[in-house]
């Protein structure tokens, strides 16, 4: 404790770079801003102590920059009009491409998960961010129920949950015949509480507009 009294300077300076050089480690594109604004505050203050006034003026601006995209990435966060839901076929070749791009990160999540594109009775949305496509929901219909089979986000976007724009757009499901989502049973750390759905046994369920 008396060494880091005599040195707290250095494990302020020494933090601020460890963090900095944590946030280039992350995939998240939200958690990299957050923690990268973390380690440049902190690069502020020791630069600040010991007067190196370029690198405070730098990291200053990165504190910046970083506050921008925060601002920016959370505001758009639950904005329907940030994002596009494009329905396409089962079979699609685009669709097969990102689900087998993905497949590894898919299978951490979804073990079971098996894309059969030809099964019947499936319906498939891709969601996109400009021109990147950050999410893919699969649907098995048995009835009007729409059985969720993969509801999947790509790393970058993972702090986001961009299959809520599917099940938002309730008169897209509904012109498909749907009146009711289902998800699989005992999913951990379920979003769908926040948008809607509720406890149907261990599944998640959503009744839709007609």
């Amino acid at each position: 404790m008396e060494w880091l009294t005599d040195n707290w300077l250095d494990v302020l300076g020494w933090g601020g770079s460890a963090v900095l050089i944590y946030s280039l480690m992350q995939t998240r594109v939200l958690r990299f801003r957050v923690i990268n604004l973390v380690g440049c505050v902190l690069l502020v203050a020791y630069n600040s102590l010991v007067g190196v006034w370029p690198m405070v003026g730098v990291n200053v601006v990165l504190t910046v920059i970083n506050l921008w995209f925060i601002v920016s990435l959370v505001r758009d966060r639950h904005d329907a009009n940030a994002f596009e839901v494009l329905g396409v076929r089962p079979d699609d070749e685009y669709l097969r491409h990102v689900v087998r791009v993905h497949e590894a990160d898919i299978r951490t999540f979804n073990p079971s998960f098996v894309h059969d594109p030809f099964a019947e009775n499936q319906s498939a949305y891709l969601v996109l961010k400009g021109d990147e496509t950050i999410g893919v929901v699969l649907l098995r219909a048995e009835g009007d129920v729409a059985h969720v089979l993969l509801d999947y986000v790509t790393p970058r976007f993972r702090d986001f949950s961009p299959g809520e724009f599917v099940w938002r757009r309730s008169e897209m499901l509904s012109e498909r015949g749907f009146r009711r989502v289902v998800t699989p049973a005992g999913m951990r750390d379920a979003y769908y509480p926040k948008i809607g759905f509720t406890r149907d046994g261990e599944a998640w369920a959503l009744d839709l507009a007609s």
